[in-house]
C-alpha cells in the first residue's frame, strides 16, 4: 500500500512539475517554419535547368578539376566529410540528403561548391535546389565551411565509387 502511495505522489509531482502551472512568456521570436508534406506538395513548380551548366547562386562561378584527384585534398576532404555532412548525406546512398557518389555525372561542380558554402540562398532561389527541397522535405544545414574546406570536401567526392556488388 506504501509503494502505491509513494508512486502516486511521485507521478503527481512529476505531472505538475512538468505542467509548471505558471503562465509563460511568449515567444516573440520567429521560430522556423517546418518543411511539411502540404508545404512541398504545394510548392510551385521549379523550372527546368541543365544541372551540368548551372553554377547556382554563391562565390563559385567556375570550378574545373585537375585530371588527377589531389589525394591529400581528398583526406582533409573525407575528415570535414565525416564531421560536417555524415549526418545527413551517406556516401553510397540516398538519407536526409543525396548521395555525393556520382555527383558530377549530375551537377556542376561550382554548383556543388556552391550548394555546400550558401545552402540557404540556393534553396531559397537556385531551381534545382528548389527540386531537390521538394524531393528530400529537408533544407540543407548550413555548416559555414570556409571555400579551402568546402573545396577538399569536393574532391574528396571525386574518390568515391559504387561499392562492390556482393
Amino acid at each position: 500500500m506504501k509503494f502505491k502511495a509513494l508512486l502516486f505522489v511521485a507521478v503527481t509531482g512529476m505531472l505538475t512539475a512538468c505542467g509548471g502551472g505558471e503562465a509563460k512568456e511568449e515567444s516573440h521570436e520567429a521560430a522556423a517554419p517546418a518543411v511539411t508534406e502540404e508545404a512541398v506538395a504545394e510548392a510551385p513548380v521549379v523550372e527546368e535547368v541543365d544541372p551540368m551548366e548551372n553554377v547556382g547562386i554563391g562565390p563559385i562561378d567556375e570550378l574545373e578539376f585537375d585530371e588527377d584527384i589531389d589525394m591529400e585534398m581528398a583526406a582533409t576532404g573525407k575528415v570535414v566529410y565525416e564531421a560536417k555532412c555524415s549526418a545527413c548525406h551517406k556516401a553510397h546512398k540516398k538519407y536526409i540528403g543525396p548521395a555525393p557518389l556520382g555527383i558530377f555525372e549530375r551537377r556542376n561542380p561550382a554548383w556543388v561548391m556552391n550548394m555546400i558554402l550558401n545552402p540557404d540562398e540556393m534553396v531559397a532561389n537556385d531551381p534545382i535546389a528548389k527540386q531537390l527541397l521538394a524531393e528530400f522535405a529537408s533544407p540543407m544545414a548550413n555548416q559555414n565551411l570556409t571555400i579551402d574546406e568546402a573545396r577538399s570536401v569536393v574532391e574528396y567526392f571525386r574518390t568515391l565509387e559504387a561499392p562492390a556488388a556482393e
